[in-house]
Protein backbone atom coordinates (compact mmCIF):
# COMPACT_ATOMS: atom_id res chain seq x y z
CA UNK A 1 0.00 0.00 0.00
CA UNK A 2 1.05 3.51 -0.52
CA UNK A 3 2.34 5.65 1.98
CA UNK A 4 0.14 8.56 3.02
CA UNK A 5 1.08 11.89 5.34
CA UNK A 6 -0.55 14.02 7.75
CA UNK A 7 0.51 17.21 6.03
CA UNK A 8 -1.04 18.39 3.23
CA UNK A 9 -0.47 16.84 -0.51
CA UNK A 10 1.91 18.19 -2.72
CA UNK A 11 1.76 15.88 -5.44
CA UNK A 12 -1.50 13.04 -5.89
CA UNK A 13 -1.61 10.57 -8.03
CA UNK A 14 -4.44 8.36 -8.20
CA UNK A 15 -4.71 5.34 -10.27
CA UNK A 16 -2.65 6.22 -13.22
CA UNK A 17 -2.01 3.98 -16.36
CA UNK A 18 0.23 4.64 -19.21
CA UNK A 19 0.01 2.74 -22.32
CA UNK A 20 1.84 3.60 -25.92
CA UNK A 21 1.61 2.07 -29.29
CA UNK A 22 4.52 0.91 -30.39
CA UNK A 23 5.16 0.86 -34.30
CA UNK A 24 6.68 -1.63 -36.24
CA UNK A 25 7.23 -0.34 -39.48
CA UNK A 26 10.00 2.13 -40.25
CA UNK A 27 8.78 3.02 -43.89
CA UNK A 28 6.10 3.24 -46.03
CA UNK A 29 7.49 0.45 -48.13
CA UNK A 30 8.19 -1.72 -44.65
CA UNK A 31 4.44 -0.96 -43.84
CA UNK A 32 3.11 -2.13 -47.06
CA UNK A 33 4.90 -5.62 -47.09
CA UNK A 34 3.75 -6.22 -43.51
CA UNK A 35 0.12 -5.25 -44.48
CA UNK A 36 -0.05 -7.94 -47.43
CA UNK A 37 1.82 -10.42 -45.33
CA UNK A 38 -0.68 -9.46 -42.63
CA UNK A 39 2.24 -8.84 -39.97
CA UNK A 40 1.21 -7.39 -36.71
CA UNK A 41 1.72 -3.42 -37.57
CA UNK A 42 1.61 -1.95 -34.01
CA UNK A 43 1.93 -3.44 -30.76
CA UNK A 44 0.53 -2.13 -27.39
CA UNK A 45 3.40 -1.56 -24.41
CA UNK A 46 2.13 -0.66 -20.53
CA UNK A 47 4.71 1.80 -19.35
CA UNK A 48 2.44 2.18 -16.17
CA UNK A 49 -0.22 0.30 -14.31
CA UNK A 50 -2.36 1.52 -11.07
CA UNK A 51 -0.07 4.04 -9.87
CA UNK A 52 -0.83 5.55 -6.57
CA UNK A 53 1.06 7.84 -4.57
CA UNK A 54 0.76 11.08 -2.26
CA UNK A 55 3.78 13.60 -1.82
CA UNK A 56 3.51 15.59 1.27
CA UNK A 57 4.64 19.50 0.63
CA UNK A 58 8.99 19.30 2.10
CA UNK A 59 9.17 15.19 0.81
CA UNK A 60 12.06 14.82 -1.15
CA UNK A 61 11.45 11.45 -2.75
CA UNK A 62 13.52 9.27 -4.75
CA UNK A 63 11.83 7.59 -7.62
CA UNK A 64 14.00 3.74 -8.36
CA UNK A 65 13.58 1.38 -10.86
CA UNK A 66 15.74 0.03 -13.80
CA UNK A 67 15.76 0.34 -17.49
CA UNK A 68 11.77 0.38 -18.70
CA UNK A 69 10.45 0.31 -15.72
CA UNK A 70 8.30 3.67 -16.12
CA UNK A 71 10.16 6.12 -13.95
CA UNK A 72 10.55 8.74 -16.55
CA UNK A 73 7.23 8.17 -17.97
CA UNK A 74 6.01 8.86 -14.22
CA UNK A 75 7.90 12.13 -14.27
CA UNK A 76 7.08 13.67 -17.67
CA UNK A 77 3.07 12.75 -15.85
CA UNK A 78 3.80 15.12 -12.84
CA UNK A 79 4.96 17.69 -15.08
CA UNK A 80 2.16 17.48 -17.58
CA UNK A 81 4.42 16.62 -20.50
CA UNK A 82 2.31 13.33 -21.20
CA UNK A 83 -1.53 12.92 -20.06
CA UNK A 84 -2.26 9.78 -18.25
CA UNK A 85 -4.86 6.80 -20.00
CA UNK A 86 -6.35 6.43 -16.57
CA UNK A 87 -6.52 7.87 -13.74
CA UNK A 88 -5.62 11.66 -12.40
CA UNK A 89 -2.37 13.54 -11.24
CA UNK A 90 -2.96 16.35 -9.56
CA UNK A 91 0.09 19.31 -8.50
CA UNK A 92 -0.01 21.88 -5.94
CA UNK A 93 2.12 24.75 -6.97
CA UNK A 94 4.63 25.75 -9.47
CA UNK A 95 6.39 22.92 -11.20
CA UNK A 96 9.93 22.82 -12.29
CA UNK A 97 10.99 19.74 -14.32
CA UNK A 98 14.72 18.72 -15.13
CA UNK A 99 13.78 15.62 -17.48
CA UNK A 100 15.30 15.73 -20.28
CA UNK A 101 18.92 17.37 -21.28
CA UNK A 102 18.34 20.51 -23.04
CA UNK A 103 14.28 20.51 -23.44
CA UNK A 104 13.06 23.61 -23.71
CA UNK A 105 16.54 24.87 -25.42
CA UNK A 106 16.07 26.75 -28.98
CA UNK A 107 19.65 25.88 -30.83
CA UNK A 108 19.63 28.93 -32.78
CA UNK A 109 19.27 31.20 -29.78
CA UNK A 110 21.74 32.58 -27.27
CA UNK A 111 22.20 31.14 -23.99
CA UNK A 112 21.12 34.99 -22.51
CA UNK A 113 17.95 33.90 -24.62
CA UNK A 114 16.81 30.79 -23.33
CA UNK A 115 17.77 31.80 -19.71
CA UNK A 116 14.76 34.20 -20.40
CA UNK A 117 12.88 32.15 -22.27
CA UNK A 118 12.87 28.92 -19.97
CA UNK A 119 12.25 30.91 -17.09
CA UNK A 120 9.41 32.55 -18.69
CA UNK A 121 8.36 28.67 -19.74
CA UNK A 122 8.69 27.97 -15.70
CA UNK A 123 6.02 31.20 -14.90
CA UNK A 124 8.68 33.97 -14.31
CA UNK A 125 7.56 37.59 -15.41
CA UNK A 126 10.25 39.79 -16.77
CA UNK A 127 11.51 41.53 -14.34
CA UNK A 128 11.81 37.66 -11.13
CA UNK A 129 14.49 36.68 -14.56
CA UNK A 130 16.04 40.22 -14.24
CA UNK A 131 16.43 40.10 -10.86
CA UNK A 132 18.08 36.93 -10.85
CA UNK A 133 19.61 36.40 -14.31
CA UNK A 134 23.18 36.92 -12.56
CA UNK A 135 22.85 34.44 -9.97
CA UNK A 136 21.55 31.78 -12.57
CA UNK A 137 24.68 32.53 -15.08
CA UNK A 138 26.88 32.21 -11.95
CA UNK A 139 25.52 29.03 -10.54
CA UNK A 140 25.65 27.71 -14.09
CA UNK A 141 29.22 28.67 -14.53
CA UNK A 142 28.45 28.96 -17.88
CA UNK A 143 30.34 32.69 -18.29
CA UNK A 144 31.89 33.83 -21.13
CA UNK A 145 29.45 31.79 -23.27
CA UNK A 146 26.27 32.68 -21.84
CA UNK A 147 25.63 34.87 -25.65
CA UNK A 148 26.80 31.97 -27.67
CA UNK A 149 24.09 30.19 -29.12
CA UNK A 150 23.23 26.81 -27.64
CA UNK A 151 23.75 24.89 -30.96
CA UNK A 152 27.53 25.31 -29.51
CA UNK A 153 26.85 23.78 -25.93
CA UNK A 154 28.25 20.60 -24.69
CA UNK A 155 25.96 18.32 -23.19
CA UNK A 156 27.42 19.13 -20.11
CA UNK A 157 26.96 23.41 -20.66
CA UNK A 158 22.87 22.58 -21.37
CA UNK A 159 22.68 20.66 -18.19
CA UNK A 160 24.20 23.47 -16.07
CA UNK A 161 22.46 25.80 -17.65
CA UNK A 162 19.18 24.79 -17.29
CA UNK A 163 19.58 23.17 -14.03
CA UNK A 164 20.22 26.49 -12.78
CA UNK A 165 17.31 28.10 -14.40
CA UNK A 166 14.94 25.56 -12.94
CA UNK A 167 16.37 26.25 -9.01
CA UNK A 168 16.20 29.81 -9.65
CA UNK A 169 12.36 29.87 -10.08
CA UNK A 170 9.88 30.63 -7.42
CA UNK A 171 9.30 26.28 -7.82
CA UNK A 172 6.76 24.36 -5.07
CA UNK A 173 8.19 21.06 -6.64
CA UNK A 174 11.32 19.85 -8.50
CA UNK A 175 11.63 17.33 -10.77
CA UNK A 176 14.65 15.70 -11.62
CA UNK A 177 15.65 13.23 -14.01
CA UNK A 178 19.37 11.59 -14.42
CA UNK A 179 20.40 15.23 -14.83
CA UNK A 180 22.77 15.57 -12.70
CA UNK A 181 24.52 12.44 -13.88
CA UNK A 182 26.38 14.96 -16.32
CA UNK A 183 28.57 16.96 -15.50
CA UNK A 184 32.22 17.22 -12.99
CA UNK A 185 32.32 16.05 -9.57
CA UNK A 186 32.69 19.91 -8.15
CA UNK A 187 29.56 20.92 -10.06
CA UNK A 188 27.37 17.75 -8.79
CA UNK A 189 28.35 18.24 -5.48
CA UNK A 190 27.00 22.03 -5.64
CA UNK A 191 23.76 20.93 -7.54
CA UNK A 192 23.32 18.43 -4.24
CA UNK A 193 23.59 21.17 -1.87
CA UNK A 194 21.47 23.14 -3.78
CA UNK A 195 18.82 20.33 -3.44
CA UNK A 196 19.12 20.42 0.27
CA UNK A 197 18.78 23.81 0.73
CA UNK A 198 15.52 23.36 -1.59
CA UNK A 199 14.27 20.82 0.74
CA UNK A 200 15.17 22.32 3.94
CA UNK A 201 13.12 25.31 2.36
CA UNK A 202 10.42 23.23 2.69
CA UNK A 203 10.46 22.63 -1.23
CA UNK A 204 9.32 18.87 -2.77
CA UNK A 205 11.34 16.84 -4.66
CA UNK A 206 11.08 13.66 -6.88
CA UNK A 207 14.24 12.39 -8.51
CA UNK A 208 15.12 9.19 -10.76
CA UNK A 209 18.63 8.40 -10.79
CA UNK A 210 21.24 5.15 -10.41
CA UNK A 211 23.00 6.99 -8.40
CA UNK A 212 21.85 5.12 -5.27
CA UNK A 213 24.25 6.46 -3.02
CA UNK A 214 22.98 10.44 -3.74
CA UNK A 215 19.31 9.34 -3.78
CA UNK A 216 20.19 8.02 -0.18
CA UNK A 217 22.11 10.90 0.47
CA UNK A 218 19.15 13.70 -0.26
CA UNK A 219 15.85 11.99 -0.04
CA UNK A 220 14.10 10.52 2.20
CA UNK A 221 11.39 8.56 1.07
CA UNK A 222 12.20 6.23 -2.05
CA UNK A 223 9.32 4.33 -4.63
CA UNK A 224 10.75 1.12 -6.39
CA UNK A 225 8.47 0.65 -10.07
CA UNK A 226 8.96 -2.43 -11.57
CA UNK A 227 7.49 -3.16 -15.27
CA UNK A 228 5.03 -0.45 -14.80
CA UNK A 229 3.78 -1.40 -10.95
CA UNK A 230 4.98 0.17 -7.89
CA UNK A 231 5.89 -2.23 -5.55
CA UNK A 232 7.56 -0.39 -2.96
CA UNK A 233 6.81 2.78 -1.33
CA UNK A 234 8.64 3.80 2.36
CA UNK A 235 12.05 4.33 3.67
CA UNK A 236 14.62 4.95 1.07
CA UNK A 237 16.95 2.50 2.51
CA UNK A 238 14.57 -0.25 2.31
CA UNK A 239 13.57 0.84 -1.42
CA UNK A 240 17.38 0.76 -2.53
CA UNK A 241 17.22 -2.55 -0.69
CA UNK A 242 13.92 -3.66 -2.35
CA UNK A 243 15.34 -2.36 -5.56
CA UNK A 244 18.48 -4.59 -5.34
CA UNK A 245 16.57 -7.48 -3.96
CA UNK A 246 14.18 -7.41 -7.32
CA UNK A 247 17.46 -8.29 -9.18
CA UNK A 248 18.10 -12.16 -7.51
Amino acid sequence: MPKTSEARPSIIIDDVAKHFTLRHTQSFKELFISWIQRKKLTSSFQALDGIDVRVAEGESVALLGYNGSGKSTLLKLISGVLRPDRGRILTRGRVAGLIEVGAGFHPDLSGRDNVYLNAAILGMSRPEIDARFDQIVEFSEIGEFIDTEVKHYSSGMFVRLAFSVAIHTELDILLVDEVLAVGDAPFREKCKTKIRELVEQGKTMFVVSHDLGMVSELCSRGIVIRRGKMIFDGPVDEAVATLKESTR
